[in-house]
């Protein structure tokens, strides 16, 4: 693809609005892991798990054809993002008030980097895709996605400073995202994809996203107590 063309253009278009829109759920993510840290720690935790979200990203979009013959990797992909959603929901976070503050901090970069690798793949097969396999659309695509992240998880982290039902909505949003990616399993596609089956696609949907809010939420009630 000749640069600065057209076709350059548009791509490099395509891959903003790919970035803009799934850099959300990375956001979710970093603010959730980071809101009980100490405010000079969230900062430190948005910036380092950006940058180790970019990195990890930036290996998986080297290693996209490679990626693609993984069997299952949507499957397992999506049930380990419905985990984590499940454990930020549940995490009140005072178990690590006992803890040195150097836990928590890893604590959370290791829940921000192992859920951006996981949502990840989404993002990596729709920048490669646009790309066409031009690598420099594929460098700038990750540059653009690193202000979006920053600055999209310090408004998260502020909003559920303000409003904590946030989290609950941040967590329903990692789940709708998790059940996404287990539909489009290419595993799958013979269930999901059957005329007949239109609901699977639904009650996928409902049962993840019920699922994590209800057992999260009863999971953080039932610790509280103990840990008050």
């Amino acid at each position: 693809m000749e640069l600065f063309s057209t076709p350059w253009w548009s791509a490099l278009l395509a891959i903003i609005l790919i970035d803009l829109v799934l850099a959300g759920d990375n956001a979710i993510v970093i603010a959730l892991a980071a809101r009980s840290l100490p405010p000079d720690l969230q900062k430190k935790a948005i910036v380092w798990g950006t940058v180790g979200a970019i990195a990890v990203r930036s290996v998986m979009t080297l290693g996209v054809v490679w990626l693609l013959q993984i069997p299952g990797l949507m499957l397992v992909g999506g049930l380990g993002l419905l985990w984590i959603a499940y454990k930020l929901l549940a995490d009140t976070g005072h178990s690590d008030d006992h803890g040195p503050v150097a836990a928590t901090f890893w604590g959370a970069m290791k829940t921000i980097i192992v859920a951006d690798a996981l949502m990840g793949v989404d993002n990596v097969l729709g920048v490669a895709g646009a790309a066409h396999g031009a690598w420099d659309l594929v460098i700038i695509g990750l540059l653009v996605s690193v202000p979006i992240v920053v600055f999209g998880s310090s408004v998260v982290l502020k909003l559920v400073e303000r409003f904590p039902v946030i989290i609950q909505l941040g967590a329903a949003v990692l789940a709708f995202t998790a059940a996404k990616m287990v539909i489009g399993e290419p595993w799958l596609d013979g269930v999901f994809d059957a005329p007949a089956n239109a609901w699977l696609h639904w009650l996928v949907y409902a049962v993840s996203v019920v699922g994590v809010l209800g057992l999260g939420t009863w999971a953080s009630r039932r610790t509280t107590p103990t840990e008050a």
